[in-house]
C-alpha cells in the first residue's frame, strides 16, 4: 500500500490531472493546481526489513527513531545510498533525574516498549495496556533524563556512529527554555 501510495503522490506532484486504478487506490480525475518549484522529497519510515528495504527503493529518504546501523545499511543497500537518513529521539533535560525519568513515563512511556509493538498496536488501549508493563527504569535505559550531559551526547553519538544524517531531539515535559540554553552550550558544540 505504502509503495503505491508514494507512486499516487509522486504522479500528483507533475501537476497532470491524474486517473489511475491501483490495487489498493483509486484516483479519479486529481490534481494539484498549486506546485512548488521542486516536488517536497519523500522520506520513508521504517522498523522492519521489508519498510525499510522499500524506503531505500522508493523513498528520497529514510526515516528512523533508533540508532539502528543494521537498518541504515539495509536502507542504503537497497538503493538508499546517498540518500538522507533522519532519525528523532527523546530526551528530558532537567535538574532531578528521577523527576525526568517520571516525566518520561509518564507522558512516553511507548518509548520503551520492545521492537516494532509501537507500529502494530491497533487503538490507544493496546498502547494503554503495553504501555503499563514500562517501568521508569527502562524509560531511562533509551531515553537520556536529568541533567548528565555525557548521557545525552552519548546518546546522539549513537545515531551518529549508525549513520544518521539529521537528527531532531525532542524535550520531553517543559523546561524548554532550559533544554535550548544547555544544548545550544554544551552539546551542539560536540558535534558542529
Amino acid at each position: 500500500m505504502l509503495e503505491e501510495a508514494i507512486e499516487v503522490i509522486r504522479e500528483l506532484w507533475t501537476g497532470e490531472v491524474v486517473s489511475r486504478e491501483g490495487k489498493h487506490y483509486r484516483v479519479r480525475h486529481a490534481r494539484i493546481y498549486t506546485l512548488p518549484e521542486q516536488p517536497p522529497p519523500i522520506l520513508v519510515s521504517g522498523f522492519g526489513p521489508k519498510s525499510v528495504e522499500l524506503a531505500g527503493r522508493v523513498g528520497d529518504g529514510f526515516v528512523t527513531t533508533s540508532p539502528d546501523a543494521e537498518s541504515i545499511e539495509r536502507f542504503r543497500k537497497a538503493g538508499g545510498d546517498g540518500k538522507l537518513v533522519q532519525a528523532g529521539a527523546k530526551v528530558c533535560y532537567a535538574g532531578d533525574e528521577a523527576e525526568a525519568r517520571r516525566t518520561v513515563h509518564r507522558l512516553w512511556p511507548n518509548d520503551g516498549l520492545p521492537g516494532e509493538l509501537a507500529q502494530v498496536l491497533p487503538t490507544p488501549e493496546h498502547f494503554e495496556q503495553a504501555s503499563s508493563l514500562v517501568t521508569e527504569e527502562m524509560i531511562a535505559e533509551t531515553v537520556p533524563c536529568g541533567p548528565d550531559i555525557e548521557r545525552h551526547i552519548e546518546s546522539i553519538q549513537e545515531y551518529v556512529d549508525a549513520g544518521v544524517d539529521e537528527l531532531y531531539v525532542q524535550q520531553v515535559g517543559g523546561g524548554h527554555d532550559q533544554f535550548f540554553e544547555v544544548y545550544a552550550r554544551e552539546v551542539l558544540p560536540r558535534f558542529t
